[in-house]
């Protein structure tokens, strides 16, 4: 049994050895994008502070990588996180989505991060910095109130209804 024991402890030592080589290439874009949600919105600098620390590592083509993602499996569960991230919404692409769902993703976004369902737990967890403070959430819901309203003022109601194969 220990000899059994043994060689299963060398053989997982040595696969770990061998998925270091194996990563996943990195989030990382130059300057802003062209559909970024900061050439169509105004994002003060107070929202923009709080997107770079609590919301751009997953929802953006720029992630900053911490120094633990240079190991495997690690790097394998924060490309997950991020590409999931950016499935959902991806502000460098943002202006290039169908007006109706910009105008819900706004809503979306006060919801999640009113609700507490963004930043993830497991992002917070590490990322204390991130944590929203009740007035983080009170500028986020003036500023996607904001955003929608001025869709509102630019499009005719019926555009901003998401057809069934837009929703999320």
């Amino acid at each position: 049994m220990k000899r059994f024991i043994r060689r299963f402890l060398v053989f997982m030592l040595a696969a770990l050895v061998v998925i270091q080589f194996f990563r996943p290439s990195k989030n990382i874009a130059e300057g802003i994008a062209v559909n970024d949600i900061s050439t169509k919105y105004a994002v003060p600098d107070s929202i923009a502070a709080i997107l770079k620390v609590a919301c751009n590592d997953c929802h953006t083509n720029n992630s900053r990588y911490p120094w633990y993602w240079n190991f495997q499996p690690v790097a394998w569960f924060l490309n997950g996180h991020i590409s999931e991230g950016k499935r959902h919404l991806n502000f460098s692409d943002f202006t290039a989505y169908p007006i109706a769902r910009q105008y819900k993703m706004f809503d979306n976004i006060n919801k999640e991060i009113k609700g507490g369902g963004m930043p993830l737990g497991s992002y917070t967890l590490i990322h204390r910095d991130a944590i929203f403070s009740d007035n983080d959430k009170a500028a986020f819901a003036a500023w996607t109130a904001g955003a929608r309203k001025q869709i509102e003022n630019h499009y005719p109601p019926d555009s901003l209804i998401m057809k069934k194969k837009m929703r999320d």
